[in-house]
């Protein structure tokens, strides 16, 4: 059973998101009441992803709305009460991540939903919450379509039956930062096609990058392999040329916080370079985004916007007490704390996220199929639509 970072219940409302600071030591739930608690577990990251963070925000102002016990009164009083605070309120929580596509996407949509006729403030408020539930649902569904097409893409397309695999249309993969389960409603999106490559019993072995600063990959990828049973190896960053000098990787799969029109793409900081490095090893480089992330609006990576983060996630590295020094170490939770681990005063350069250019992609795998670039070079990302 795949890992659940986020758990809703519509009766009474209530919202539970995995607080995935505290893994891979701890798995504490955290309570979202509010749209500002929300606001402050995506900017904190206590819940990251990009499909996971629009699911969190949507599904907050739905049990805001459903609980109903501190809304303004003419909230409760008027439809065009009703459909003012959610315009505001969804305008609160798109600031929370900019970067990230889906959030806005999701925004956009449900602010629709409550600009229909409405002859009352409850059908506003009823409709809103139906509509934000079924994105929760939704995505889990994208997220397994996702999974499958890649699977049979990858294995259609990349070099496939090397080293331990020969023969018999196995491949092995990299993947970078944390694209599973704790991204997303449900199975995840390139982790969603190592699953899917792994049930079909297609995946000799995935490599996951510890994916500095913030350690996604060695925090929370490994996590859900481990759970998940998945042969994998954790590298950092900086072994990745080495490991596709030697090693027969087949593909490299990421995520993607904002494909832009023409294929460009948004993710997490390090993707660029690894796209790089794949192209150089002939190793096939594949995003893997629902079509939410798509931005049509947005003509190229040019025009996307980088956050930058606080400097002390480079600086400093926060953490239970190691109580040995073994590879499988113990450790003491209830010893917390940060550990300095560069020069004082040193400048710091920390964006969140890079954009790696079309031409370095083969594929941008979606929930209504795979897109490829035709002969001039360019995708033709219009058509998923």
């Amino acid at each position: 059973m795949s890992l659940r970072a986020i758990l809703y219940t519509p009766t009474p409302p209530a919202l539970q998101i995995l607080d995935q600071l505290k893994l891979p030591h701890e798995s504490v739930y955290v309570p979202i009441r509010t749209c500002e608690d929300a606001y402050d577990a995506i900017k904190r990251m206590v819940v990251r992803g990009a499909p996971a963070i629009a699911i969190v925000a949507v599904l907050a102002l739905a049990v805001e709305l459903s609980s109903g016990g501190g809304l303004p009164g003419e909230v409760r009083e008027s439809a065009g009460g009703a459909k003012a605070y959610v315009h505001r309120r969804l305008d609160y929580l798109v600031q929370s991540r900019p970067t990230a596509v889906n959030l806005a996407d999701a925004a956009w949509k449900l602010k629709a939903v409550a600009n229909a006729e409405a002859g009352s403030a409850e059908t506003v408020v009823r409709r809103y919450v139906q509509a934000a539930e079924k994105m929760l649902a939704d995505d889990v569904k994208d997220n397994e379509n996702i999974g499958r097409f890649g699977a049979e893409w990858i294995l259609e397309n990349a070099e496939v039956g090397e080293g331990e695999g020969r023969g018999r249309g196995r491949v092995a993969v990299l993947t970078h930062c944390n694209t599973g389960s704790l991204a997303t409603a449900g199975y995840g999106t390139a982790l969603g096609i190592i699953r899917s490559l792994h049930s079909g019993s297609n995946l000799t072995h995935t490599y996951c990058t510890e994916t500095r600063p913030y350690n996604q990959g060695s925090r929370l990828t490994a996590f859900e392999l481990v759970h998940d049973k998945i042969p994998a190896t954790l590298i950092t960053d900086s072994m990745a040329s080495s490991l596709m000098s030697l090693k027969s990787i087949s593909a490299v799969i990421v995520g993607a916080d904002r494909v832009a029109a023409n294929g460009d793409t948004a993710n997490k900081i390090g993707t660029y370079q690894l796209a790089i490095v794949a192209k150089y090893h002939g190793v096939r480089f594949v995003v893997a985004a629902p079509t939410t992330s798509i931005d049509m609006k947005t003509v190229s990576g040019k025009d996307i916007v980088i956050e930058h983060r606080p400097g002390k996630e480079v600086t400093a590295i926060r953490g239970p007490l190691a109580r040995n020094d073994t590879v499988d170490m113990e450790v003491d939770l209830e010893t917390v704390g940060a550990v300095v681990t560069a020069a004082r005063g040193i400048n710091v350069y920390n964006p969140s996220f890079d954009v790696t250019p079309k031409d370095l992609i083969d594929a941008i795998v979606t929930e209504k199929g795979v897109a490829i670039k035709d002969a001039s070079g360019d995708f033709d990302l219009s058509r998923l639509f």
